[in-house]
């Protein structure tokens, strides 16, 4: 029995090494049938997993150069150990779905180990105006979009047109060339770079035989895969009907129509008239009820928020927003200012939650950090308005922090498509600063272009930790400052109101008087208000 170990041990380590198969050392041996059928059931086992540790080895969640917005992993886990708890990123890759294993057998042993493959898609745009490099950068954006909802990209088709074509999106020779590549590349999926009429998505599935789907299901596939606490689920979702409802399919000429009078004028004549297609209406009736429940869940979470709001004003606790374009690195920055822990992750929308940190400036006045959403160009008018209770964070921010990806090649695109959302959620005339991020991956002389697109912005490197410092002093500048003198006489046994001028005032002297602590500050109206009786003056 020693030496027959002995020798399935070698045969294991030769199929691992070889992927040949051990089948006839295995036959030869005599010792049993059990034995046999045991040692057989090993072998399929140790092959399986050999397999697939040799497909897998080398293998990229994001392959390096095949989309501008995302980097290799290598640099997106490198330098992580400020993040804290990264625990919800090992969740979040555990279910990701494995290049190189198909669900289709090759052996039946292999039942128990079979995962989902990659999806395969093909990408398309019509770019009407711009130029060439814009209509790729937009692309390679979609490719971006396309890994972070787990699919691989196989090829990408640009057309000029004038405007797309109004049945098919694509002109007719382009749909049949897409077809043929389609074909030739086994792909699943046609994915567009702006949003399709239903009729276009039909229309181009009738000839490229595939499923086809546009840049807006994408996104709203990601935000999908991404909401994590109960108020953002439910603005998913609601986006989600928002977006199906007009898309909802019918039976088409399989079921019969409902018709009125002559039967409707059609000149289908006697024997017409049916039930009618009656699904899709019932299907428009439920979704309309599910949003109808999805927008009161919505507003009954709004008087909490908005009483978390009301008591850091009351507090007069300012507060800074961090918004700025998907993947620029807004979490990173907020972890490495505040050790804040959130998720980081190089990919578009890894975070949808608002997050809220509380830090302080370098004279001890406390401030919050709000983590906000990221944008995207074209984001959908669905998730802008589901979304606006993320939105009314930054409305009422004191200051912006606008955070740009200065790695990026179209930095002006992210600039100017974040302070459109934020025109639109009414923030336009709160104070802003333009950071410019990832400055370790940034050379000097792009560094002069960016500063000619924003003068006033900083270079800070949420990686390294460059300008974090230079950051926190520019925002101590920014931050409203207390402006109205007091000089109080408070009892020792409101000691609570002490505490707070320390915390959220300026502080120009104290004394411990046999009345209580005589106090002189720089303080903000609210707090001067609950100080009246106590005025010396």
């Amino acid at each position: 029995m020693t030496e027959h170990d002995s020798s399935f041990t070698e045969d294991a380590s030769t199929d691992a090494g070889t992927g040949a198969g051990t089948d006839a050392s295995i036959g030869a041996d005599s010792t049993g049938t059990a034995e046999t059928g045991t040692t057989q059931a090993q072998d399929a086992v140790g092959r399986v997993l050999a397999r697939a540790e040799a497909r897998s080895s080398g293998y990229a969640l994001f392959s390096p150069g095949s989309a501008q917005a995302l980097q290799r992993p290598q640099e997106r886990l490198a330098g992580q150990n400020h993040d804290g708890d990264q625990a919800d990123l090992a969740d979040r890759q555990a279910l990701r779905r494995v290049a190189g294993l198909s669900t289709e057998l090759e052996d039946v042993t292999e039942v128990e180990y079979r995962q989902l493959r990659l999806e395969n898609v093909v990408l398309i745009g019509v770019y009407t105006q711009g130029t060439l490099t814009d209509a790729e950068n937009s692309l390679h954006e979609l490719a971006a979009l396309a890994e972070t909802a787990g699919a691989a990209v196989l090829d990408g088709l640009l057309q000029r047109r004038p405007n797309p074509d109004p049945s098919t999106y694509f002109g007719k020779g382009k749909a049949e060339e897409l077809a043929g590549v389609v074909k030739a590349l086994g792909a699943d999926t046609v994915i567009a770079d702006s949003e399709l009429a239903p009729s276009q998505r039909r229309a181009l599935e009738d000839i490229v035989k595939v499923k086809v789907i546009d840049r807006t299901a994408v996104i709203l596939d990601i935000f999908s895969q991404h909401a994590k606490s109960r108020e953002g689920k439910a603005q998913v979702e609601l986006a989600q009907l928002e977006y199906l409802l007009p898309r909802l399919r019918g039976w088409g000429d399989s079921m019969s129509r409902q018709a009125g009078g002559q039967v409707g004028g059609a000149g289908a004549g006697m024997g017409s008239r049916g039930p009618g297609e009656t699904k899709i209406e019932l299907d428009r009736r439920r979704i309309h009820t599910r949003m109808a429940r999805l927008r009161k869940q919505i507003a009954a979470m709004k008087p909490a928020r908005e009483a978390k709001r009301a008591n850091r004003k009351r507090n007069t606790v300012p507060s800074v927003a961090i918004a700025g374009y998907t993947n620029a690195g807004k979490s990173s920055l907020l972890n490495r200012i505040t050790g804040a822990g959130l998720l980081v992750e190089n990919a578009l929308f890894a975070t949808l939650d608002a997050t809220v940190r509380r830090t302080q400036t370098t004279d001890g006045r406390e401030f919050t950090f709000v983590d906000t959403v990221g944008f995207v160009r074209s984001l959908p008018t669905q998730l802008v308005e589901a979304f606006r209770s993320t939105l009314e964070e930054v409305a009422d921010a004191d200051v912006i922090v606008h955070v740009v990806d200065g790695s990026h090649p179209d930095p002006a695109s992210q600039l100017a498509t974040v302070r459109d959302v934020i025109g639109e959620a009414g923030a336009r005339d709160i104070p802003e600063l333009v950071v410019f991020n990832k400055s370790d991956l940034v050379s000097e002389s792009d560094r002069i272009v960016l500063r000619g697109l924003e003068p006033h912005s900083i270079f800070v490197s949420a990686r390294t930790g460059e300008g974090i410092d230079e950051l926190l002093r520019m925002l101590d500048g920014m931050l409203p400052t207390p402006t109205i003198e007091v000089d109080v006489l408070v009892p020792y046994d409101r000691g609570d109101l002490v505490s707070q001028l320390h915390e959220h005032s300026t502080v120009l002297s104290t004394d411990y008087e046999e009345g209580g602590t005589h106090v002189r500050a720089l303080v903000t109206p609210e707090i001067e208000s609950q100080l009246l009786e106590y005025s010396t003056r």
